[in-house]
């Protein structure tokens, strides 16, 4: 997606307890909402490329790693244009790595999906304003 992204009415997401969340900055994401909203609409997942996401975090809980499914579908947010994080799954791509997978499946999410999950106006307004600065760098290259 390349086209500016306008500011409109926005409700944040809302939080309960036991919520599970992924902050980026500023930006918070509601991923136990999200991952449902995912379940209840039928998107689509596809294979990604192990290889096109950082490692991120190098604060692994081993354990975890070790004990998480990878055949359960990472989530990636399209955060720039054109520019994917993996916002829920980050241990069992780390653990796909591991294992010398090349491919992992998972919900491609774009802005207009993604955002409806972030949990302050304050990270709503701040993430169309970087969306568009990227875009405007991008228009300079």
């Amino acid at each position: 997606m390349n086209r500016k992204l306008r500011t409109e009415k926005f409700t944040p997401c809302p939080v309960d307890d036991g919520d599970e969340l992924y902050p980026n900055g500023i930006f918070v994401f509601n991923i136990t909402k999200m991952a449902q909203f995912i379940a209840d609409n039928g998107i689509s997942c596809e294979e990604v490329l192990v290889s096109d996401f950082s490692r991120g975090s190098s604060k692994w809980k081993e354990d975890y790693v070790e004990s998480v499914n990878i055949t359960n579908p990472v989530i990636v947010a399209e955060i720039a244009p054109g520019r994917y994080n993996v916002i829920d799954g980050n241990h069992r791509m780390e653990k796909a790595r591991r294992l010398g997978l090349e491919k992992l499946m998972a919900y491609r999410l774009g802005p207009e999906l993604h955002m409806q999950f972030l949990t302050t106006e304050q990270g709503y307004l701040a993430y169309v304003d970087y969306w568009n600065s990227k875009l405007k760098a991008a228009k300079r290259l």
